[in-house]
């Protein structure tokens, strides 16, 4: 029992860095443009975290299920205990130097990590389909449809005028940001109580893989916790570091990234990276102005962070988990 408390104390814990990096995603272009003010923001984040995760089941089944094929022991629990440390010291050291890193691919390189050093089977099939797949199309994705729909916006809106319309889409960023916020808890809150359940699972209190009701809650509120502590620091790299936006292309990259959590979420049940889709749809709005307009040191900065996130976390766990087997 007491493991299996560690192991919840830890995925909160997780969750409270992931407020630091991925829950920033849904509100840093509405506060940067000034379309929202950051308690609005926080309190819009808290509520689309809340309301999303409650449609984030395919997701929460993906995390639990299909990425490690793990038994019920002791020995599992400490190793999903194990992949929780390696994401969350991965969230830390990204988080202080302001990187928007992928706590979605943390968590899974840390359970991947956790699996190989403890002689866990991972499920490769499903790391590839599901989690390195979507991990390369969906950057992609957000950056080209991103593009398009800032290209559509300024051709409709060319005859207007520009201070009205920027008025216009300030408003319109509230529902914008509702809608990311809402795909952001399909997606992170979704991961975390994937784990919470799958230590229910295996510490045999829980047959089947339903989400409990305080599941919901609990982590909705830790990650809008996160957010409103640590999240000024990501918000400042995608908000204003990479491009300076205006509420016209907080508005398009808001809406490109929604997009694309949806379907990753709800059509194909992929955890994805909120950092990433949200990033790269920053980017491709940003170049409709031109190429130089977007910081690309600054993006090449946040690529190498994005690249070495997956197999950081796993060595991360993987140490952590040989450490808990020597000590123990």
């Amino acid at each position: 029992m007491l493991m299996l408390l560690l192991v919840i104390a830890l995925a909160m814990a997780f969750t409270f860095t992931n407020g630091f990096h991925d829950s920033a995603n849904a509100i840093a272009t509405s506060v940067s443009t000034r379309a929202l003010t950051m308690r609005t923001a926080l309190a819009m984040a808290a509520v689309g975290n809340l309301l999303g995760s409650f449609f984030g089941a395919k997701v929460a089944s993906t995390v639990g299920a299909g990425i490690i094929n793990i038994d019920a022991s002791d020995r599992a629990l400490v190793i999903v205990a194990c992949a929780l440390v390696g994401a969350i010291g991965w969230n830390m050291a990204t988080w202080w130097f302001g990187l928007p890193s992928s706590s979605s691919h943390a968590l899974i390189g840390g359970m991947v990590g956790a699996a190989l050093a403890g002689s866990m089977e991972v499920l490769w099939h499903g790391v590839t389909t599901k989690v390195l797949v979507p991990m390369v199309i969906s950057p992609l994705v957000g950056f080209v449809v991103g593009y398009a729909v800032m290209i559509a916006i300024m051709w409709i809106f060319r005859s207007s005028s520009p201070s009205r319309t920027s008025r216009g889409f300030r408003h319109a960023q509230t529902c914008s940001a509702a809608a990311m916020a809402f795909g952001h808890g399909m997606q992170d809150a979704a991961k975390t109580m994937g784990i919470v359940v799958l230590a229910l699972v295996v510490s045999g209190r829980q047959e089947g893989h339903d989400i409990p009701l305080w599941c919901f809650l609990a982590t909705a509120a830790v990650l809008a916790a996160g957010t409103a502590v640590g999240g000024t620091r990501i918000m400042r790299t995608l908000g204003r570091k990479v491009i300076e936006l205006d509420p016209p292309h907080g508005f398009a990259a808001e809406m490109t990234a929604a997009s694309v959590l949806y379907v990753a979420s709800a059509g194909m049940g992929a955890p994805v990276s909120t950092t990433h889709v949200m990033s790269s749809a920053i980017m491709g709005v940003g170049t409709t102005k031109r190429l130089s307009a977007v910081r690309w040191g600054v993006a090449g900065n946040m690529l190498t962070a994005w690249i070495l996130t997956f197999p950081a976390a796993a060595l991360l766990a993987a140490i952590c988990y040989w450490a808990a087997t020597l000590a123990f």
